[in-house]
């Protein structure tokens, strides 16, 4: 169960399924068992740690690529306000439906930053290492870690429900890093992340699963906390192994 407020950290050895886990999450991949369920409302943003990036535009052209969906909702604003002009009716229950329309639509407008996306574009490439004058420049020359660093952005401006966050922290330095950080921990929706960088870890996460032989291990703590916990349950199950073994020497 992803909650709202969660900042989960995944953790495990290597092929332990952690990013396996993340695409089955967003339905890339299906569940061997079971099944994924989210309310309708929910909208996932995933960052892998390869994904394709395009040509063509510049660094601000292809970051506005994010706010496709703010930009097909301030169509419909103009349809439902022009709509709403041109009628008289205005006891019908007709007349009230486009009114409550509007307001969704003027709603989900702002939650998705509708009305600041200039100022919020500019904020997000800064934070993640570019310059003004890189925002004219052509995608085509960055490197793939500064054109990871745009699609990284487009996936913060989208604003989902839910962040799937594999090694974010990859093509970033350390200025960048201190940035996302705090981005996610004021973020009003929910994280979800891999990173073997366990500052970055202790810096955003309070919640850490671990994912070993095919289970999970909920632990409801920040990485550092997890890490102690963890300890003191192996040396448990050392224990518990030990007195075991005593028990079958003595049947036997």
């Amino acid at each position: 169960m992803i909650n709202p407020r969660d900042r989960i950290g995944l953790v495990g050895k290597n092929g332990a399924g952690k990013s396996t886990l993340l695409k089955v999450i967003i339905g890339e991949q299906p569940p061997s068992g079971g099944q994924v369920s989210r309310p309708a409302e929910c909208t996932l943003g995933y960052l892998p740690q390869q994904m394709q990036v395009s040509d063509g535009r510049t660094v601000l052209e292809e970051t506005a690529t994010a706010f496709d969906r703010v930009n097909a909702l301030e169509k419909e604003i103009e349809r439902l306000t022009e709509q709403l002009s041109i009628r008289s009716d205005y006891e019908s229950d007709g007349y009230a439906e486009l009114i409550h329309q509007l307001n969704e639509a003027n709603d989900r407008f702002r939650i998705l930053g509708g009305e600041n996306r200039e100022a919020d574009m500019e904020k997000t490439l800064l934070g993640l290492g570019f310059e003004r004058k890189d925002f004219h420049r052509q995608t085509r020359e960055f490197s793939g870690g500064w054109r990871m660093r745009i699609e990284l952005a487009k996936l913060l401006l989208r604003r989902p429900s839910v962040f799937l966050l594999d090694e974010p922290t990859n093509h970033l330095d350390i200025e960048s890093i201190q940035w996302l950080e705090g981005y996610l921990r004021d973020y009003p929706g929910a994280v979800v992340l891999i990173s073997h960088d366990r500052a970055f870890l202790d810096a955003v996460i309070n919640r850490t699963i671990e994912l070993s032989l095919g289970k999970i291990t909920d632990y409801k703590v920040a990485y550092s906390n997890y890490v102690e916990l963890r300890a003191e349950r192996r040396e448990q199950q050392r224990a518990a192994f030990e007195n075991q073994q005593k028990l079958i020497e003595k049947t036997e």
